[in-house]
């Protein structure tokens, strides 16, 4: 049986940078586009040509796509200019675009209050703007905004504009639920009276995820006749987001009911890259993955009670609903306070330790991770302190140096302009094969300032450790105490090979718990690279 085409849009660049806090550079543009074709994404939104000097530059020199088409999002032209004299319409043209998408009104409030057009000049806008993109040689969009909306309102006017845009000669009119308001069955419903007016295989949905239906209603677009699907990466996007194609593809590409009706233009191969896409985004935006993110979070298939992971290991079918290998992603079995043996004795298979279950270093292994968890230690998210942990136990781990002593400062002054400001230092004292080590290091509040001093010199370490990057760091007041709480330091770190792994400390004091963390990290590279132990 053959299946239909669907195609997926990606607004990761244009509708994602309208996101708090996110700001895209050209190279960080480039970097994603390129990521997003080669995950077999057919359009990528590169953003608004002409309306800033980062998208006006990244369309003056796109990525060349294997793939995908490059698509450039502007509105229809102004009120009282014709298109050939819409500067507005010259900017998307002067690009270099396949594709040119163009947001208008089929709100009659909007069109008439906002615009202050009639219904008819409003139609009339509408088609001759995706015309002139027709005469420029550019495959014409045409983002109908606020359509569900418009439709529940005026139902003749916003399938009229849809009309129009259809009739000028758009090869794609996109229904948009631009504040996320619209239930699954509206959309569905509200799309079957669409194709009566404009053909299924010219139709699509962009959806706004402000109820965390963006992805349901993407799907129920496509059940009902659409056949493109806009999201961004990650759900990226203003407000609570958009829809999630990360979420999106997986479904239609694995999912019974869609796979065996539907195909879009990712593989099983390139399928198998959807985590480290998604990965590299947050990368690029300097912030912690969504640890619970379907599919590609670190935690869609992390399993902890020890009953559950038996059941796990013996048929994962059962416990999962993919095999998290199809995404690029992996199974995590976590430890903790919670954990039976097997959990201890999963967790060590995935770290590379085949032990004899029989075996009494497990048992006591078992109770020291529930002794140190009661203490306020938990390697549920620590996966690197665990492991040095269990290595250290079954094992054994090479003692690389020793940090003697160290000393933090945290100084609150004016400076010579009167300001005020606050410093910190740090003195680290180092053993390594026996020789003392004295560093100083300063950062930004003592813990990185620690940081910085600890790595300055380590002797023949030195050069293992200078790619570290610290890219979380998580504190937790454990007791009711005040400022003399016991506290919990979880740190994440990256390295240049870009592989993330997390380290836990705990003290009355959060600069010995974040020191511990550190130690630990540090201890995790080397071993992991396997650099020669120290010789004391």
């Amino acid at each position: 049986m053959s299946r239909e085409r669907v195609y997926l849009f990606d607004t990761t660049l244009r509708d994602g940078a309208q996101t708090q806090g996110v700001d895209f550079g050209v190279e960080d543009k480039r970097l994603i586009a390129e990521a997003l074709d080669r995950l077999g994404v057919d359009y990528v939104e590169g953003g608004w040509p002409g309306a800033n000097p980062t998208d006006t530059a990244f369309f003056g020199d796109p990525p060349k796509f294997k793939h995908a088409r490059l698509a450039a999002f502007g509105m229809t032209k102004r009120v009282g200019r014709s298109a050939e004299n819409d500067p507005g319409l010259a900017a998307l043209f002067d690009g270099q675009s396949d594709a040119v998408v163009l947001v208008g009104k089929t709100w009659d409030f909007h069109a008439v209050e906002m615009l202050g057009l009639s219904l008819d000049e409003n139609l009339d806008l509408i088609r001759d703007s995706v015309e002139a993109v027709i005469k420029h040689k550019r495959e014409a969009m045409f983002d109908a905004e606020h359509f569900f909306d418009g439709y529940k309102s005026n139902p003749d006017f916003a399938l009229a504009s849809i009309k129009a845009a259809y009739d000028g000669g758009a090869r794609w009119v996109v229904l948009c639920d631009t504040n996320g308001g619209a239930l699954p069955e509206e959309i569905e419903a509200i799309v079957t009276e669409v194709l009566k007016v404009v053909p299924g295989v010219h139709l699509g949905i962009h959806a706004h995820n402000d109820m965390d239906l963006a992805a349901a209603n993407s799907l129920a677009a496509v059940r009902a006749g659409a056949r493109q699907i806009q999201g961004s990466l990650n759900g990226l996007g203003e407000r609570c987001g958009n829809a999630n194609l990360a979420s999106i593809i997986p479904t239609l590409h694995l999912k019974d009911g869609y796979r065996d009706k539907y195909e879009t233009g990712i593989t099983d191969a390139s399928l198998g890259h959807l985590t480290q896409v998604s990965r590299l985004l947050d990368e690029l935006l300097a912030r912690a993955p969504d640890r619970n993110a379907p599919y590609v979070g670190t935690a869609a298939f992390a399993h902890k009670g020890g009953l559950h992971v038996s059941a796990v290991e013996k048929n994962p079918q059962s416990y999962e609903h993919i095999a998290p290998e199809l995404v690029g992603n992996v199974r995590h079995i976590l430890v903790s306070d919670q954990s039976g043996r097997s959990n201890i004795l999963a967790r060590l298979r995935e770290i590379g330790l085949d032990v004899d279950p029989k075996d009494a270093k497990v048992g006591r292994l078992l109770e020291d991770v529930k002794e140190r968890e009661f203490q306020g230690l938990s390697y549920d998210g620590a996966e690197a302190s665990f492991e040095l942990l269990a290595r250290r136990a079954l094992g054994g781990v090479p003692e690389y140096f020793r940090v003697e002593s160290f000393r933090t400062l945290v100084e609150r002054r004016h400076n010579a302009r009167g300001e005020l400001v606050t410093t910190s230092e740090a003195t680290t004292k180092l053993n390594v094969d026996g020789a003392l080590i004295l560093s100083v290091g300063e950062g930004n509040g003592p813990v990185n300032a620690l940081d910085n001093a600890l790595r300055k010199d380590v002797g023949k370490y030195t050069d293992y450790l200078t790619d570290i990057e610290l890219v979380d760091f998580k504190v937790r007041i454990l007791t009711q105490e005040g400022t003399g709480a016991v506290t919990r330091v979880m740190i994440e770190c990256m390295d240049g090979a870009g592989a993330r792994w997390s380290t836990v400390g705990v003290s009355p004091n959060i600069v010995d718990a974040a020191f511990e963390a550190l130690f630990d990290s540090f201890t995790y590279k080397l071993f992991r690279d396997g650099a020669p132990p120290g010789a004391f």
